[in-house]
């Protein structure tokens, strides 16, 4: 099964890239989603962060809090690393299962760390969704209500726009309109399909 990566900074499009990809009967596996299902109340993982974290860490339903727990790793490194070191091999366990029962003819990988986590190792091809830091910030901010120190904060914690693009097989370019992107999927998708097929 080819697997193909996608990744791109916060406020890049990822997912509006991977919607398209989908509405060619492409599988997405979005590690987002993964890093949500493991912590979901009765997952082992909320009760390794709990332990780890005290009560603090649930909110009043029992589930995850998250506000909390981005806070905290974000002021404290320590904390962050132990978080890392609960959930990211349950991600990646959840992801490869997840993979392996794919049955498009190829698969994407969605991940905004796929370059600072190594999981380019998992990829066939890794494609980057690029925009300017400018339209990041403007994006982050317009979607997400949060602080403009938070949004520097998260820019500052994923790797650079260089860095991320010198990890790319291929790129698509958002920093357009949004019905700009169809046709650089479309295009992506017929050249991902006859690899796909050739191998």
């Amino acid at each position: 099964m080819m697997v193909v990566g996608v990744t791109g900074g916060i406020g890049s499009g990822k997912t509006t890239v991977t919607d398209l990809f989908a509405t060619h009967g492409i599988k997405v596996i979005d590690a987002d989603v993964v890093a949500r299902e493991i912590v979901l109340p009765g997952q082992p993982c909320l009760q390794r962060l709990q332990e780890a974290f005290g009560d603090e860490v649930l909110a009043k339903d029992g589930s995850l809090n998250r506000a909390w727990l981005r806070d905290k790793i974000f002021s404290d490194s320590a904390a962050k690393t132990q978080v890392n070191e609960i959930m990211h091999p349950a991600i990646r366990t959840e992801l490869l299962r997840q993979l392996n029962a794919a049955d498009s003819p190829y698969v994407i990988l969605s991940a905004p760390l796929l370059v600072e986590n190594n999981l380019t190792k998992l990829c066939d091809r890794v494609l980057v969704v690029d925009v300017s830091t400018q339209v990041q910030r403007q994006r982050t901010l317009e979607r997400d209500g949060v602080s403009a120190a938070q949004v520097e904060a998260i820019l500052a914690a994923q790797v650079s726009r260089n860095e991320r693009l010198a990890a790319a097989d291929d790129v698509i370019d958002n920093n357009g309109p949004v019905t700009a992107l169809a046709e650089q999927v479309a295009q992506l998708h017929q050249q991902y399909l006859s690899i796909a097929t050739s191998t």
